[in-house]
């Protein structure tokens, strides 16, 4: 008994930390075995198993004749089945679904189902054709008998039938009962064959304009994007220019002593626009206070050279002493001046589009694809206020959306301007 309970226990392997599931299963087999120092063949695995042919006595079949209830005719066919299976019903016979076409009366018909419009028999020979082929509607309008009766559509043909089912729904159900009353809107089924056809029957050329004008509603989407992004930009400088003047305003009013400690948290959120963010060094250790004057380095290249441009304008040291206050004043003022750099170039953008504009309201205005232009009023800077009237004729090159003009880089931009500002600046020259 020992030796048996000794050759019985398995060896146990334990899967080593840091090594995954399937890379420790391709090491053994489930024998535990050690692996092959050649490729062999086993039957374990994922392999196809192959038969195993046993003692046991095969099952017999038997040549037996069957009948198929979906059929009417009482054809008798034959083929193998196994022998226990014998008088068992065809085993297909459970996919012989069939509609159940509801009958009504001679009474019901003409209490409730009376129409001017339809006969008795050509309802009755409808109803006939539903249960014949399965309210397949394509084959009942190709076998209904347009030369007995009236010439119907398909949709007359459904509205007719769901009609009638509806109200032998609605007379047969018990009081209190939730129906579920089909619907067959023939009018919606009309439409949508009629718009289906006009689709088909479309030409190469109105495919064209179709696809074009797709296209032109994705650009014109894509620049209101972009002006509304453009706008949002513009409004959170504005609002973080005004939210820093204001805090100026209030720290120079507020005695020092009397600020109270937490005035810091209780600042009103400035947006990330605004200015430059300088980091706070809160870490342990000895810092010093020129670390706090160096710019981050979400400030670009572009406005390092304009800050330093407008620094040495003011007359002040790029580097200057690194004192308490002049550090928080040093960077209070290069904020500020990267925030008026974001304005001007803001507003540089706001008046190209302005002159863009312009001048494709002019060239379109002597095309004589637009009407002439009425003043509404004056803008403070001494420019009129257009508007643009709708033509009377129509054109063939009408442009669909002139408001968003793309942007160019800034040396295209001042090179266009700076050639059109004299004929822009005089209103006397406008059309």
């Amino acid at each position: 008994q020992k030796k048996s309970k000794k050759s019985s226990e398995t060896l146990t392997f334990k899967r080593p930390e840091g090594m995954h599931r399937e890379v420790y299963a391709l090491l053994y087999s489930d024998k535990k075995d050690a692996p092959p120092l050649l490729p062999s063949d086993t039957t374990q695995g994922y392999r196809t198993v192959k038969a195993k042919l046993g003692s046991k006595k095969v099952r017999p079949w038997k040549w037996m004749p069957f009948t198929n209830p979906a059929r009417k005719d009482g054809a008798m066919f034959y083929h193998w089945r196994r022998a226990a299976e014998e008088g068992k019903d065809y085993p297909f016979a459970r996919f012989n679904k069939t509609v159940q076409v509801p009958v009504y009366s001679e009474q019901e018909y003409q209490m409730y189902l009376h129409d001017d419009a339809w006969t008795k028999a050509e309802t009755d020979h409808l109803f006939d054709l539903a249960r014949r082929f399965d309210l397949r509607f394509v084959v009942i309008h190709d076998r209904y008998d347009h030369q007995q009766f009236k010439k119907r559509s398909v949709e007359d043909l459904k509205e007719r039938y769901y009609h009638i089912c509806a109200k032998l729904a609605n007379i047969r159900a018990a009081p209190g009962t939730d129906l579920k009353i089909p619907v067959f809107d023939a009018g919606h089924e009309r439409r949508r064959k009629e718009q289906l056809e006009r689709l088909y029957n479309r030409t190469p050329e109105q495919v064209a304009e179709e696809e074009y004008l797709i296209q032109e509603l994705r650009k014109i989407e894509t620049r209101k994007k972009e002006r509304e992004k453009r706008t949002q930009d513009l409004q959170k400088l504005i609002t973080a220019a005004d939210t820093t003047t204001e805090q100026r305003r209030a720290e120079r009013k507020a005695p020092k002593k009397k600020l109270p400690q937490k005035k810091e948290t209780e600042k009103p959120a400035v947006p990330e626009t605004a200015g430059i963010k300088f980091p706070d060094f809160k870490s342990a250790g000895v810092t010093l206070r020129s670390q706090r004057m160096k710019l981050p380095s979400s400030v670009g290249q572009k406005k390092i050279k304009a800050l330093e441009q407008m620094l040495m304008e003011l007359g002040v040291d790029l580097n200057p002493m690194p004192t308490e206050e002049i550090v928080q004043m040093f960077n209070e003022l290069r904020s500020d001046l990267v925030l008026l750099y974001e304005l001007k170039q803001a507003f540089a953008n706001c008046e190209y589009e302005l002159q863009m504009l312009r001048h494709r309201y002019e060239a379109l205005a002597k095309a004589g694809s637009i009407g002439p232009l009425s003043v509404e009023g004056a803008h403070p800077d001494g420019q009129t206020g257009l508007g643009i009237e709708e033509g009377k004729g129509d054109t063939k090159d009408q442009i669909i959306d002139v408001v968003g003009a793309p942007l160019t880089p800034n040396s295209v931009r001042r090179k266009v301007v700076g050639a059109e500002q004299g004929a822009l600046r005089s209103p006397t020259q406008m059309p």
